[in-house]
């Protein structure tokens, strides 16, 4: 059973956190997080890219000059991606980078991930994290009274407003909800705060399915 730290708003220790061995993986999952970063960065791409075929380009289907007796080269139509303004000969269109990974295969890279940071002692779990006042100020006094220095990935069970309008303007900390936490920003920050509720959702979500339905 491993200990987090946990503390209040104000950087007061509290209780530590017990995480359940049986949801640590520390030795396999290697190669499904690399997959799983590689794909996400992928999916990040915008695959806008765009040319016309031939089909797509203006222009009027006549033949530019007749088949033969010009001593010119055969044309058929204007459109021709050997001409300027012509079509584009296997150009980009617009598509969807990173391909499919198996739904397990993802867990088991995202629990890869956070066993890591678990062992790694870089997560903080603080037992409320809120920002009413909605000001940025406030947002990181609440991190320095609890020592955490940017950059840093902040995890809440629910996003509010008021909350997502503190930590915008937050210089190299991001913030994200529980059910949004992926292996990318698991791996990217060396620096984990996550209020208790958002905890508890965690712990759910990498407890296996059977186990799920065995305490139900």
């Amino acid at each position: 059973m491993s200990k987090i730290r946990m503390c209040d708003s104000k950087g007061a220790d509290l209780a530590g956190v017990d995480f359940p061995d049986d949801l640590m993986v520390q030795d396999q999952g290697s190669q499904a997080v690399h997959e799983s970063v590689v794909r996400y960065q992928a999916r990040r791409r915008a695959g806008t890219a765009s040319t016309k075929s031939k089909g797509e380009v203006a222009g009027t289907g006549a033949k530019p000059w007749k088949q033969k007796g010009t001593g010119r080269a055969r044309a058929g139509y204007k459109q021709s991606p050997v001409w300027r303004g012509g079509a584009a000969a296997f150009g980009p269109v617009p598509r969807e980078y990173g391909g499919k990974i198996n739904r397990k295969v993802s867990k088991l890279a995202f629990q890869r991930a956070f066993s890591e940071a678990v062992a790694g002692d870089e997560v903080l779990i603080v037992d409320e994290i809120a920002v009413e006042s909605g000001k940025t100020k406030d947002f990181v006094a609440m991190l320095k009274a609890i020592n955490v220095a940017a950059p840093a990935l902040v995890v809440v069970d629910q996003l509010t407003p008021a909350l997502e309008q503190a930590a915008q303007n937050a210089e190299r900390v991001e913030l994200t909800s529980a059910e949004s936490l992926n292996t990318y920003q698991l791996l990217r920050y060396a620096r984990i705060v996550i209020s208790k509720a958002a905890m508890d959702a965690l712990q759910s979500r990498l407890t296996p399915r059977a186990a799920k339905g065995a305490t139900a």
